[in-house]
């Protein structure tokens, strides 16, 4: 597996390395002497998956303290946009986000520390999504921000005429400067 450290500390791209022949394809998705070689120790604790129509969009959600999440996701059928936004008060970086492209293509993976938002936008016709994380979801403390919010800036990829469908919910998200956090540095 190749680990590469994005623009944002602690935020960590993991290209696996893919054996490839007549009969398909194989690869690691995790090892864990790997991942805790680069990134450190993280007990993930729960897998979950979803699957999503071209268009749809994700997040920006993340739980406050202490139910946070790190999550180790990848896409298994289709496209994404996939983005974490660092909401670590003190923190340099704060506000500023990554965006990547996840695909069964590609087979990327993103790994997103705890303190941040996290969200993705669907490109191809319908995307599996899965990813690990190491707190269980816990309504009480989840949030999130606008993926539209301009003071983060996020170009999702998306044209003019592409669909951009969300729930409800994340349409009523604060902007980053309402939201409640409590991550620091």
């Amino acid at each position: 597996m190749n680990f590469i450290e994005t623009d944002i500390s602690g935020v960590w791209m993991i290209e696996p390395q893919v054996f490839a022949d007549a009969r398909g394809y194989f690869m690691e998705a995790y090892k864990q002497q790997e991942f805790e070689r680069y990134i450190g120790k993280v007990n993930f604790i729960q897998e979950n998956e979803s699957r999503s129509s071209r268009g749809v969009l994700r997040g920006l959600h993340y739980q406050l303290a202490p139910y946070a999440q790190a999550k180790l996701v990848r896409v298994i059928v289709g496209a994404v946009v996939d983005v974490a936004v660092d909401l670590r008060r003190g923190s340099p970086t704060f506000g500023q986000h990554v965006a990547v492209e996840l695909s069964a293509e590609n087979k990327r993976q993103l790994y997103i520390p705890q303190g941040f938002a996290h969200g993705f936008y669907v490109k191809s016709e319908t995307a599996v999504f899965t990813y690990k994380v190491d707190n269980p979801y816990m309504p009480s403390h989840e949030r999130g921000v606008r993926y539209d919010d301009p003071q983060i800036g996020i170009a999702w990829g998306t044209a003019e005429s592409d669909p951009v469908v969300t729930s409800e919910k994340d349409r009523r998200l604060p902007f980053l400067k309402d939201a409640e956090i409590n991550f620091e540095d």
